[in-house]
């Protein structure tokens, strides 16, 4: 379905780089022009805003917006990868020390001077340039830390932090690329996990740290469904000075050495990972809160080991910077059995409301929904519904008789799928999806696993992930990507032929978004496979558009437009009519400018392209010579306003491999 063929990239002439030194580069003589407006955050802001005032490039003149510069990281040349193995490049740089940072799916650091691109430092952390023991690494960006006790020209008084697919956690100088030497052991801390990773399982720091007073709080991602009892999903916070190891927060629950259990969530502990955090934290610095989206505690699609509703696990958390203490907390979704993990950065907002300006948090979740609470109390802004959900689990399941709906906004996307609402091509594409959901479980929302193989719609995938969402203050709107492809999950009772018993290895070779796999799930009674619902013709069979934009208005908690976002016209398997409007699936987020434009590119036909805000009509296009699995950023440097994008292709996706860093801007004379 909808793919990308896999292609040979062009190498960077300048990408060899000595390891584990940092190679200096004269930025040439004269004054700098200043930075008038930065992208200092992974999100924009800290609160993960994805947006920016800036307003040169604005709906009149978007139309004449032209490539500025670009930078190849050469990662595909070093790796000898040219079919991209090495990784999906998601990362969005920030400005920082008057460069814009970049790092690679493998942790190399760079420096580029943001108005010509040209290289000024790199820091390359990795001992051996073919790691046998790395499998789809990232790096979706950093963090920068101002040390304000120390004098501005002072060795590291600004840091760089961020961490690697190997779960080390850096400071580097961000003038000089040089490892910070009082962090940790010479600019570095290692993180243990509570279990080591055993063969076929992943644990890495996928996503920024935030930055909470004077410290670093990481989360990490670990690979879903391996076993029952893996890795706990562990957050911690490390001091920004010295590395040392500040507070934990741990989703499940650990009872004292020789304590009574006294619910089934105590209970858990015995026999329970994960509900790690993999989506960026966000960080509301006047009131020392951080947020964390919580995820599935394992494995994802049985949860007969971990009965209850599992009260941290897949809940937005609100904790102390200082301290770890948790200020409240809101459980999305009761004993998650769909992979419903919180899959994007919370996003703080100024809501106007009812004559009244709420400091608010928005969650977005892969089910579609839109959450919204009052960020100091947790108290919904839209009021919240426990309604009953399907039965009918597996034997040794244990089901939540209702989960928590918002009555506003509506949902983004599809809260079912039957077979009336099969879609094909033709009648007879249509028919033999409709044959297909017949012959699964099929239902609402929340739906439980089954035997025979149940419909899940929206698809483990989402709905909403990692991309997340950008807000507009001014016009109070939220812009949001959403996948409208449903999943199929099926157990297989173990012992039955066609599940591994013991933990196994996921083949990242054969591994892309449309192919089933199966995960073991080792220590549960089932493993589970899990797939895309395609027609035979290898497009979903579900109502397009298959990739969607949205904004919704939360002063109102409504939806104001809903446009495709993608054309499958380049990567369908054969011509058909209408694909240029159908979207497609994508990884990547939005940005929003005070320009009234929204900015992404994230999808599968290697596009990078410019909405109106207000119209949700495209105004700019640009085909890219990779896909752009990556949230774009910006910032105006003298007189000249610049987008930047990754452009490297996403290893699951199949899109087209690369190691760009593009910078677009008006024309000098505009």
């Amino acid at each position: 379905m909808l793919h990308w063929p896999r292609s040979r990239g062009r190498t960077h002439p300048g990408g060899c780089v000595v390891l584990a030194t940092v190679v200096l580069i004269a930025a040439g003589a004269g004054a700098e022009p200043p930075v008038t407006g930065g992208w200092a955050h992974y999100g924009g802001t800290a609160g993960g805003s994805h947006y920016s005032s800036l307003a040169q490039i604005n709906r009149g003149n978007v139309s004449d917006l032209e490539l500025a510069w670009t930078y190849r990281t050469g990662e595909l040349e070093r790796r000898g990868d040219p079919l991209g193995k090495s990784g999906s490049f998601q990362d969005t740089p920030i400005l920082a020390a008057g460069s814009l940072i970049v790092c690679t799916p493998f942790a190399r650091l760079i420096a580029l001077d943001p108005v010509t691109g040209a290289e000024r430092w790199v820091f390359d952390p990795n001992r051996n340039p073919h790691p046998a023991d790395s499998r789809w690494p990232k790096c979706r960006g950093v963090a920068q830390w101002q040390d304000r006790r120390a004098a501005k020209d002072a060795v590291c008084a600004q840091r760089i932090l961020y961490g690697s697919w190997d779960r080390r956690l850096f400071a580097i100088d961000a003038r000089t690329g040089r490892p910070c030497a009082d962090f940790g052991r010479n600019g570095e801390v290692t993180i243990e996990l509570d279990k080591p990773t055993i063969a076929g399982e992943l644990a890495q720091i996928t996503s920024p740290p935030a930055i909470a007073g004077d410290v670093a709080i990481v989360g990490m991602f670990i690979l879903d469904n391996m076993r029952a009892n893996g890795p706990s999903g562990t957050v911690r916070a490390f001091d920004v000075r010295t590395g040392a190891l500040r507070w934990t927060f741990d989703p499940v629950p650990r009872l004292a050495q020789g304590a009574e259990p006294a619910s089934d969530d105590d209970r858990n502990a015995a026999h329970t990972g994960h509900a790690n955090v993999w989506a960026p934290i966000a960080v509301d610095e006047a009131n020392d809160l951080v947020f964390l989206p919580t995820t599935s505690p394992g494995p994802d699609f049985y949860g007969g080991l971990r009965p209850g509703a599992n009260w941290l696990a897949n809940s937005l958390v609100a904790v102390r910077g200082a301290t770890g203490e948790i200020v409240w907390h809101r459980q999305l979704v009761h004993h998650d059995l769909w992979d419903y993990d919180l899959p994007a950065q919370p996003i703080l907002v100024n809501l106007r409301r009812d004559g009244r300006t709420i400091p608010a948090v928005v969650q977005l979740t892969k089910q579609g929904l839109v959450f919204v609470f009052e960020r100091t109390t947790g108290e919904p802004v839209f009021a919240i519904e426990e309604r009953p959900v399907p039965g009918g689990a597996v034997p040794g399941e244990w089901l939540s008789p209702t989960q928590p709906f918002p009555v506003a906004p509506p949902p983004l996307v599809a809260q079912s799928l039957g077979p009336d609402d099969a879609w094909g091509f033709t009648p007879l594409d249509r028919w033999l999806c409709r044959r297909k959901i017949e012959a699964l479980r099929h239902g609402p929302i929340y739906t439980p696993p089954s035997i025979e193989g149940t419909v899940q719609m929206p698809s483990f995938a989402g709905g909403a992930n990692w991309g997340g969402g950008a807000w507009d203050p001014a016009r109070q709107l939220l812009i949001v990507s959403t996948l409208h492809v449903a999943g199929v999950t099926r157990l297989i009772p173990r012992g039955s032929g066609e599940a591994a018993n013991d933990v196994g290895t996921i083949d990242q070779e054969s591994l892309d978004v449309n192919a089933g796999v199966t995960f073991p799930m080792s220590g549960a009674p089932y493993s589970v496979a899990t797939t895309l619902l395609m027609s035979p013709l290898g497009v979903p069979c579900t109502q397009p558009p298959w990739g969607r934009l949205s904004a919704v208005d939360l002063a109102n908690g409504t939806i104001r437009w809903q446009v495709p976002l993608g054309s499958a016209a380049k990567v369908a398997p054969i011509p058909l009519p209408g694909l240029a409007r159908m979207g497609t699936p994508h990884a990547g987020g939005a940005i929003v400018t005070g320009g009234g434009l929204a900015f992404i590119a994230a999808t599968l036909d290697d596009t990078f392209r410019a909405f109106d805000v207000d119209s949700g009509n495209v105004l700019w296009e640009y085909e890219l010579p990779a896909g752009g699995q990556a949230t774009p950023m910006t910032y105006r440097v003298g007189d000249r306003q610049y987008i930047v994008l990754a452009a490297g292709g996403h290893v699951l996706y199949r899109t087209k491999p690369g190691d760009y860093v593009l910078a677009f801007a008006l024309p000098r004379n505009h």
